[in-house]
C-alpha cells in the first residue's frame, strides 16, 4: 500500500450500490413486481429496533417494500417459526429477515433455518453458509459479502495476501473467511482463546475487526501499510478497532460509523432485489 492513508468509505461504496439498484428497481416494478424484504423483531430492544427502522427507511428510499413484523418478547420458537413459515409461503415476499440477537427463550438456529433458501437474503441458514464455503451462495452473509464490496470498490488486491480475521461468529467471522479464502488469500482466524494475538494481527496484509468488542484491536498489533476493516458495532459509535491509533499505522481502513455498517444494508437490499428477480424468472440486469 502507499503511503498516504485511504479512508475507506463505507458510505460511498453503498451509494453506488444503491444507485445501481434504483434502475433495477424501476425494471422490475415495470414487469409488475415489487421487491419486498420481511423484518421480524422479537421483543423491544432498542438497538434492534433502531436497525429494523433503518432497513425499512433503506427500502423505502428504493422502492422497495419493507414489511415489518412485531413479535412480543414472550414469543415462543415455534411461534416464531411459524410466522417465518407464512412468509416463506407469500409470493410477495422476496427476502426474511430475522433480527438478532433474539429473546432467550428463542432457539435462534432453529428459527433461522425455518428461512426458506431463496429468502434467506441475510445468508444465515447453514445451507447458505455451505454454499459460501463452496464460493456458490446467492445471498451471503450481509456483513462479510460488505467486506469484500470495499476491498474490491477499492481495487485492494486479496489474492495472495494474508488475512487476519479476528471473531469466528457464524455470520461474520467464519463465512467471511471462507470469502476471502475463495479469493485466494491466505487466512488466519483467530479468537478469544488465541496465544499471542498481537503478534498474530502484526502478521496480516488486510485484518477484519468482528470481535465485539470495543477499541479491541490496538494501533501497535498494526503492521506498517496493512488494511484494516472494522466490522464492529459498539455503544457510542466505536468499532471493534482502536481507530486513531491503528490509522497511523494502517494503509487503508474503515471508520465506524460510515464503514462497513452502511454497505452491510446495501447489499440486504441488494440481496433482496436479486431475490426479486430470480424468483419471478425475470431476464434483467
Amino acid at each position: 500500500m502507499p503511503n498516504q492513508k485511504l479512508i475507506l468509505d463505507g458510505s460511498r461504496v453503498a451509494q453506488e450500490i444503491k444507485n445501481n439498484l434504483l434502475e433495477r428497481v424501476k425494471r422490475l416494478t415495470e414487469k409488475g413486481v415489487t421487491p419486498c424484504l420481511a423484518t421480524i423483531l422479537v421483543g423491544d430492544d432498542p438497538a434492534s429496533a433502531t436497525y429494523v427502522r433503518m432497513k425499512g427507511n433503506a427500502c423505502n428510499r428504493l422502492g422497495i417494500d419493507s414489511r415489518r413484523i412485531s413479535l412480543d418478547k414472550d414469543t415462543s420458537t415455534e411461534e416464531l417459526i411459524s410466522v417465518t413459515q407464512q412468509l416463506n409461503e407469500d409470493p410477495g415476499v422476496h427476502g426474511i429477515l430475522l433480527q438478532h440477537p433474539v429473546p432467550s427463550q428463542i432457539d435462534e438456529r432453529a428459527a433461522f433455518e425455518s428461512i426458506r433458501k431463496d429468502k434467506d437474503v441475510d445468508g444465515v441458514t447453514m445451507l447458505g453458509f455451505a454454499q459460501n464455503a463452496f464460493g456458490l451462495a446467492s445471498y451471503p452473509s450481509c456483513t462479510p459479502a460488505a467486506i469484500i464490496a470495499i476491498l474490491d470498490y477499492y481495487q485492494i488486491p486479496i489474492e495472495g495476501k494474508h488475512a487476519i480475521v479476528v471473531g469466528r461468529s457464524p455470520i461474520l467471522g467464519k463465512p467471511v473467511s471462507l470469502m476471502l479464502l475463495n479469493r485466494n488469500a491466505t487466512v488466519t482466524i483467530c479468537h478469544s482463546k488465541t496465544v499471542n494475538l498481537d503478534k498474530i494481527v502484526n502478521s496480516g496484509d488486510i485484518v477484519v475487526a468482528a470481535v465485539g468488542k470495543p477499541k479491541f484491536i490496538q494501533g501497535n498489533w498494526i503492521r506498517e501499510g496493512a488494511v484494516v476493516l472494522d466490522a464492529g458495532y459498539n455503544a457510542g459509535n466505536v468499532g471493534d478497532v482502536d481507530y486513531e491509533a491503528c490509522l497511523e499505522k494502517a494503509g487503508a481502513i474503515t471508520p465506524v460509523p460510515a464503514g462497513v455498517g452502511p454497505v452491510t444494508i446495501a447489499m440486504l437490499l441488494k440481496h433482496t432485489v436479486d431475490s426479486a428477480k430470480a424468483g419471478n424468472n425475470l431476464n434483467l440486469m
